[in-house]
């Protein structure tokens, strides 16, 4: 299964860069759509591909919210029906778990969902809740519980390829990176995505591309995704040819920006960036972007989960802190719509502000673990039912 058109003559230099192969599927250009938990539901994963090309991921479900039937869980797997490759972000801490979850994910058994092309593993998740039962980004310091987890997501789904996604580590003095990616890729994993900070960083500071070159070294087997700090086509050109990386994870950079892809697409394709589109252009965006979560969610729902866009989009462009704060208010679509004809679309923003970091930068924060967990990573106990989340989406 191809996404989108082979590379066409690239003016950065014909072959330099590949499709990127994740089993079966070959994605041009090489960029993957991170998973962020309330931001890449259908509509909006339906909204970044009308800008460009790439494999986009959903929002992150838990293997125990599959196996139970959890009702949220499954409304958050679902899929539109204009996504021909369906790709999952999983979450999970129990091999028994995980590998029936990806069964009936790859099946189509969860009602509601049909069969998925792609199952991503969450390793990377750095929230307190999650970390301190011994999942998310503290589970692959525990060598042989990662693999077990691994290695039953890739029994289970079968011809279906599994991706791994993790931090560097805990921390600077608890580094995994480079025994997750062996580990991941000597179980079967297709591919492996780094986010180059620590959990303890969270969002703050730069992230280590050198992290990323060390592991595309470690790692030869499979395809390495380098991820953070990527605003732009340029950046994620910068990336490989830094790294010698096979593709790239954005997640931060196109909130309030979907047409990041229409960049990264450019650039790939040795084309000139795409400029900065003034604020009736964006203002466009933001009514589809509306339009198609009130459709999926309903009313009420859509566009109270449209509200915590509204200021991304207008990031950099001087329109004010009331229109900002009576947007982020607004009770209906007919009212939000209201607001929007009032915005100057001939207003544009600074190209250095547009094309800058966006989204939240907390950090860093120590990293909350079980006890005794950092003692001995080849040591494999229970982590006990708290760690295995039953609820999905952040």
């Amino acid at each position: 299964m191809t996404i989108a058109a082979e590379p066409s003559n690239p003016l950065v230099g014909a072959g330099e860069f590949a499709p990127l192969a994740v089993g079966p599927l070959r994605v041009w250009p090489p960029v993957v759509l991170a998973p962020m938990a309330g931001i890449t539901n259908a509509p909006f994963r339906a909204l970044c591909r009308t800008h460009g090309a790439g494999l986009y991921v959903s929002e992150m479900i838990t293997s125990r919210g599959v196996v139970e039937g959890h009702e949220r869980t499954a409304e958050l797997a679902r899929f539109d029906e204009t996504e021909t490759t369906r790709s999952i972000q999983l979450y999970g801490t129990d091999p028994v778990f995980m590998g029936e979850a990806v069964r009936r994910l790859v099946d189509g058994a969860l009602p509601g969902v049909e069969p998925v092309h792609h199952v991503d593993l969450n390793f990377g998740c750095p929230v307190r809740k999650i970390t301190r039962h011994g999942g998310g980004a503290a589970l692959p310091f525990r060598r042989r519980r990662f693999a077990a987890v691994v290695g039953a997501a890739v029994r289970a789904a079968g011809t279906v390829p599994v991706t791994v996604k993790f931090r560097t580590g805990i921390d600077d003095e608890h580094l995994t990176y480079l025994d997750a990616g062996r580990i991941a890729a000597d179980v079967g994993a297709a591919a492996v995505a780094l986010h180059a900070r620590s959990a303890e960083q969270l969002y703050s500071g730069r992230a280590d591309w050198t992290a990323v070159a060390r592991l595309k070294a470690h790692v030869s087997s499979i395809p390495v995704l380098g991820n953070g700090d990527v605003w732009t086509g340029a950046d994620a050109l910068r990336m490989l040819r830094e790294t010698g990386c096979d593709g790239v994870v954005v997640g931060r950079g196109c909130l309030g920006r979907p047409w990041l892809f229409a960049d990264l697409g450019a650039a790939f394709d040795g084309r000139p960036p795409v400029s900065p589109p003034t604020l009736g252009e964006v203002v466009a965006i933001m009514r589809d972007h509306a339009d198609r979560l009130v459709a999926w969610l309903g009313p009420d729902r859509g566009i109270r989960d449209f509200r915590k866009h509204t200021g991304w989009y207008l990031h950099g462009y001087p329109v004010g802190p009331v229109v900002r704060r009576r947007l982020n208010q607004a009770g209906s679509l007919a009212e939000t719509n209201r607001l929007l004809d009032d915005l100057d679309p001939d207003l544009r923003c600074p190209t250095e502000v547009a094309d800058g970091p966006r989204g939240h930068s907390h950090g860093p924060r120590r990293v909350t673990v079980p006890s005794g967990w950092l003692d001995d990573p080849d040591e494999d106990v229970p982590l006990g039912p708290d760690a295995e989340a039953v609820t999905s989406g952040g």
